[in-house]
């Protein structure tokens, strides 16, 4: 498996030479189509992994590098989806979705000539999630995982090799939750993107990821990483199993260790 992300030997320090140092010596590798979870103790520096990937903040030491190229600079081949979907109020469902297609060039281009094509394929993408027929609706005639399942489309909508989910289901009940997870299982299932997953839930992070990476508390490194053992497609009912918790309290143990030697 080729690696689309590449991350050797980073260093990132926040507020000048005397500043936070949030990462050091941070290296791994995600293949293209795989799925990997980023886990570890509060403020361990995973947000700054995803800053770095994305090209939102370029490291003093070391490369990141992502599909083949040196990230110097916010790249385009990323979509990404926060906690917080952050929709556009005076923006319908649909709109919302379709907003960085105005802001990716390539897509940018074609988009007043070709808007029939776009608007199809993303009520395509909300029949995907379960949102058929809410394209017309606004934000707030939306429940919170019906925004968050927006969101996600939004993300997917220019065809990102990558995506780059940061805690994107914190905020919802545990129903919700677990039907978010079944959803981008689906998603990635389906359309083959290579995903990176930062969450705090490691259970989340067993269910969908091929690979967990565990990291250090700051400044974050990369202490462990696991390949998951469990065949896909995965059923909400594998979290019962005996293997299943095995592996949640493994990696919580780690986490537990890493926030101790801190």
């Amino acid at each position: 498996m080729a690696d689309l992300v590449s991350i050797e030997n980073v260093d990132m320090r926040y507020g000048g030479a005397a500043g936070t140092l949030a990462v050091s010596g941070l290296s791994l590798k995600v293949g293209k189509g795989e799925f990997a979870a980023v886990v570890g103790p509060s403020g361990c520096g995973k947000s700054t992994l995803m800053k770095l990937v994305t090209g939102l903040q370029v490291p003093q030491g070391g490369t990141v590098i992502v599909a083949g190229k040196q990230v110097t600079e916010p790249i385009s081949i990323v979509g990404m989806a926060f906690q917080n979907p952050t929709m556009l109020p005076w923006r319908t469902t649909l709109d919302n979705i379709l907003l960085p297609l105005e802001i990716v060039e390539r897509h940018r281009r074609r988009l007043r000539s070709q808007r029939k094509e776009y608007v199809e394929k993303a009520e395509r993408l909300l029949e995907i999630v379960g949102l058929e027929g809410v394209g017309s609706k606004y934000p707030w005639q939306l429940s919170g995982g019906m925004q968050q399942r927006a969101n996600l489309c939004r993300a997917l909508i220019h065809e990102p090799e990558l995506l780059m989910l940061d805690e994107p289901f914190g905020a919802l009940d545990a129903f919700t939750r677990e039907e978010l997870w079944c959803v981008i299982r689906d998603l990635h299932a389906a359309q083959g993107v290579t995903i990176i997953l930062v969450t705090h839930d490691l259970r989340e992070a067993v269910f969908l990821a091929d690979r967990i990476f565990v990291m250090s508390a700051r400044p974050g490194r990369i202490l462990n990483e696991h390949r998951v053992p469990f065949e896909r497609p995965r059923d909400l009912e594998i979290m019962y199993q005996k293997s299943f918790n095995d592996m949640v309290h493994e990696l919580h143990g780690e986490i537990a260790k890493a926030r101790v030697t801190a």
